[in-house]
């Protein structure tokens, strides 16, 4: 029975005192992770509507140009 008990407070309690550390420490990770991706989610979003903007009103700089470059030929 003593030999018993000394397992338990030197082996076991300890092991499982480490799983338990690991498995919270791994659920932080996770719930980290799927922060990082739906924030990154949001800035590719953003960041694709701002590109998307800036494309149009290049196009229409280039369009007003084109206009001018006519009326200057005429």
């Amino acid at each position: 029975m003593e030999l018993l008990d000394t397992v338990m407070k030197w082996i076991v309690a300890p092991v499982t005192g480490f799983v338990i550390f690991m498995f919270n420490r791994q659920q932080r990770h996770e719930t980290e992770i799927a922060v990082i991706r739906a924030t990154m989610s949001e800035q590719k979003t953003a960041h694709d509507r701002e590109f998307k903007e800036m494309r149009e009103n290049f196009k229409a700089v280039f369009a007003k140009l084109d206009s001018i470059e006519q009326a200057l030929r005429k």
